[in-house]
């Protein structure tokens, strides 16, 4: 049946019991460029694609400050982030004014859900084309939690949002058990990693990268200190790296147990090539190689 007849307003039930409206906007995040965030015990990170600038005549943001302990990444319709970022705003001075004190991320994110909802069920309304990636630090830890167009709220260890964003959620789940006890550095570089698997090849890494922590106030890097992060932390299958975290080097194990395998005299140990190769070398399976003989 033609979804013509039911799209057109949200409190509109197809027969199948669908909204189309609410799943339109839930298309339009994953249409945008995407956002990846994580957490550890002290530390949370949110890292943002950004679209070449020659695609566009203005920068938008994709990573914006609330307050001194919370900011957000965003992924799909900048005008509606405004809205939700205007709005996280204003509760957050209120709160300050009123109380004296930080907003607690758990209430601030419940509110903002209840907010969103509003849009999915009034035909005066429509919903908020706009996913993002909230991270914030209070007195009960770190916080990462990913807020949807349906108005669902995730409390997250990791995520990743956007276009072409699940080869990043792969690598996130692939690693999670390693980002609790990560450092800021050791987090903001499996960020890149992650968002690595999310690019583009053929455009240029424009990363935006925001942190916020125990006694680190939240910041949005600068696009010198985000550069100076993406040559030290490159992806995993480069040789040329001068430092790396200590919980990614199992990207080594696998290369170094090849190196030990192979027959024929090792080379010597020299000054130059003292410091380890972390490059991966893809293994070949006997199908491929029965296939480049056949051929």
């Amino acid at each position: 049946m033609f979804r013509g007849q039911y799209d057109n307003d949200v409190t509109v039930w197809s027969p199948q019991g669908r909204l189309f409206q609410v799943e339109y906007a839930m298309e339009a995040v994953s249409l945008g460029t995407a956002c990846v965030g994580l957490k550890s015990k002290d530390f949370a990170v949110v890292v943002g694609l950004s679209k070449p600038t020659i695609e566009m005549g203005l920068s938008q943001p994709k990573i914006t400050s609330i307050d001194q302990h919370v900011g957000i990444c965003i992924a799909g319709i900048t005008a509606d982030a405004r809205v939700l970022g205007t709005y996280l705003r204003t509760e957050c001075h209120t709160y300050k004014h009123t109380y004296g004190s930080l907003y607690p991320i758990q209430r601030l994110v419940n509110n903002l859900g209840n907010k969103m909802q509003i849009s999915t069920q009034r035909y005066d309304r429509r919903p908020l084309g706009v996913g993002l990636l909230l991270a914030g630090y209070d007195d009960k830890g770190s916080h990462l939690y990913q807020v949807m167009p349906s108005a669902n709220v995730f409390n997250c260890k990791a995520m990743a949002i956007g276009n072409r964003s699940q080869g990043a959620r792969t690598y996130l789940m692939k690693h999670q058990d390693n980002f609790q006890l990560c450092s800021n550095d050791e987090l903001i570089c499996h960020g890149i990693q992650a968002m690595s698997y999310a690019a583009s090849i053929d455009e240029p890494l424009k990363l935006s990268i925001g942190i916020v922590g125990k006694d680190q106030p939240f910041k949005i890097l600068t696009p010198v200190e985000s550069l100076s992060y993406q040559k030290t932390c490159k992806p995993p299958d480069t040789s040329d790296l001068s430092w790396f975290p200590e919980t990614l080097k199992e990207f080594d194990s696998s290369a170094a147990s090849t190196a030990d395998s192979a027959p024929g005299p090792s080379a010597p140990r020299t000054e130059t090539n003292s410091q380890p190769n972390l490059s991966v070398t893809p293994k070949t399976s006997k199908n491929q190689v029965d296939n480049k003989k056949s051929s």
